[in-house]
């Protein structure tokens, strides 16, 4: 447990050290909750609601998926391919914990840097951006929970893509189309709801909607009920399944290391 809590460390420490970037994303989040209310206002143009969601739930709903999305998406890229391109992936190998565990812990910590970000950008999410407060007390419970699987699930899925690069070494084209179809798909740029019914089918049988949607829908209560059970239990599956495909590819991965250059 030592060892990770370094390895988170040296991911917090990674994903700050560079200050003025890490300062323009406080900036950054805050322009993007003010532009999100803007352009949904603009969409609705007086309606009093779309598909029988309103104004106020669809806003709601685009700023808090900015503010939650920046807790999810680490503030730097996976140290994995380029440890493999410098060879350090063998000094990795090396040490007493595993190496997914390493580099799980690292990106945790990554994550965890978004945290003052977050604390400064939900206020103004709420005062100025639109959002609203949870349905109820028991959303917001479930909410949390439904957070820390969802970043549970995003984590996992961010290393089974880091860890193509055994294959690869190269990332950058992978990274991109992720990007863009984890953020996508996960309801973190639209509400599912929004989707036309075939687009919705595929984002629902996919595990990015656990990431975004899912946490959102309950806090707003749009999932209640025994659906609120449902998706809960759906995320945990999806964390069982993403452990064992991480298990799985590394199984692989860990037999093509070379080093670069010996």
């Amino acid at each position: 447990m030592t060892a990770l809590l370094a390895c988170s460390r040296i991911g917090y420490r990674t994903a700050t050290a560079y200050r003025g970037s890490y300062l323009l994303t406080f900036a950054t989040l805050l322009l993007q909750i003010y532009l999100m209310k803007t352009v949904w206002t603009g969409v609705y143009a007086h309606r009093a609601e779309v598909d029988g969601i309103t104004l106020s739930t669809t806003i709601a709903y685009a700023t808090l998926a900015a503010v939650q999305y920046t807790l999810l998406n680490p503030l730097q890229a996976s140290p994995i391919p380029q440890r493999i391109r410098e060879g350090k992936v063998a000094v990795d190998l090396l040490r007493p914990v595993g190496f997914p565990a390493q580099m799980l812990a690292s990106q945790v910590g990554g994550a965890l840097s978004a945290v003052p970000a977050v604390a400064i950008a939900l206020p103004f999410a709420l005062l100025v951006g639109g959002s609203q407060a949870p349905s109820s007390a028991w959303s917001l419970i479930t909410y949390g929970v439904a957070l820390l699987l969802g970043m549970l699930v995003n984590q996992l899925l961010f290393l089974i893509k880091a860890m193509v690069s055994f294959w690869t070494l190269e990332s950058t084209g992978i990274d991109m189309v992720y990007g863009f179809t984890a953020q996508f798909l996960s309801g973190a740029l639209l509400p599912l709801w929004f989707m036309p019914g075939s687009l919705r089918s595929v984002a629902e049988a996919l595990p990015f909607q656990s990431t975004a949607y899912t946490p959102i829908a309950i806090y707003l209560g749009e999932i209640d009920g025994s659906h609120v059970t449902r998706a809960l239990g759906l995320q945990l599956m999806w964390v069982v399944v993403l452990a064992g495909l991480a298990a799985f590819v590394w199984s692989r991965a860990k037999r093509r290391v070379v080093i670069q250059g010996g």
